[in-house]
């Protein structure tokens, strides 16, 4: 049996905490335990950074959604900022004293996959992947992002952009 879970979070500063919190008691549920949970719990305070600073329009805020299939997570930060050529999220080459601009690399170095896809009718989802292993999951079939309708073209993490 697969596993799905979202919570929506309005864009203020304790919502990145009270993400963390829904990751960790969502995951501990699924039965999965140990590193996998720290890292996904890790990206996931990133990501909904990222989303509260970057990608949220005034009076909206942020989702978080977890999914797990078999031995795989997929963590998913959904904004309502669009993903423009010039706006998508990148890896950046922070110095040692920048106090931003790391979150990215965290988790281009602990998820197994990340990408943005686009959202309808305006927004974008940041999503990773993660193998973990628990008893509980069964295969499935990763759901792509949205309500049923196939996002934009997406962009993976791991592939360079022109």
């Amino acid at each position: 049996m697969a596993h799905a879970a979202r919570r929506y979070f309005d864009a203020k500063r304790p919502s990145v905490r009270l993400a963390r919190q829904f990751v960790t008691t969502t995951l501990t549920s699924w039965g999965i335990t140990g590193e996998p949970i720290e890292d996904i719990r890790l990206c996931a305070s990133e990501l909904t950074s990222n989303a509260l600073t970057h990608g949220t329009r005034r009076g909206h805020g942020f989702l978080v959604s977890l999914s797990a299939f078999d031995d795989l997570v997929r963590l998913e930060v959904h904004d309502s900022r669009d993903a423009t050529a010039q706006r998508l999220p990148q890896v950046r080459q922070a110095t040692g004293t920048q106090g931003s601009g790391r979150g990215l690399r965290i988790v281009e170095s602990l998820a197994q996959d990340w990408g943005v896809d686009r959202r309808e009718p305006f927004g974008k989802v940041v999503w990773s992947h993660f193998k973990t292993v628990s008893e509980d999951l069964q295969t499935g079939v990763i759901p792509r992002a949205g309500n049923g309708v196939p996002p934009g073209p997406t962009f993976h993490g791991r592939q360079e952009i022109a």
